[in-house]
């Protein structure tokens, strides 16, 4: 299990150059794995992850907290739900 406080730094999840569907895939599966509270900040450069991994995140009934596309990047905030 992914154990990190809500005031800790957020578990950084690189996955760029993945192609869809697995940015959500992995997303998802960091997700289960993860303590209630846990932040995340996925780094993505499939532009179809912008559709798949807040569609995934509100299906999983967790939080986007917000994204960002920086420099051709794909950049999401996601905290594990209580």
């Amino acid at each position: 299990m992914i154990d990190a406080t809500p005031h800790s730094e957020p578990v950084r999840l690189d996955l760029k150059g993945l192609k869809c569907p697995l940015p959500a895939l992995h997303t998802r599966r960091a997700l289960e794995r993860a303590a209630p509270g846990t932040r995340f900040e996925v780094a993505c450069t499939d532009p179809m992850s912008v559709i798949d991994i807040p569609h995934m995140v509100r299906q999983t009934g967790n939080v986007l907290e917000g994204h960002d596309a920086p420099n051709g990047m794909f950049l999401f905030r996601i905290r594990k739900a209580d």
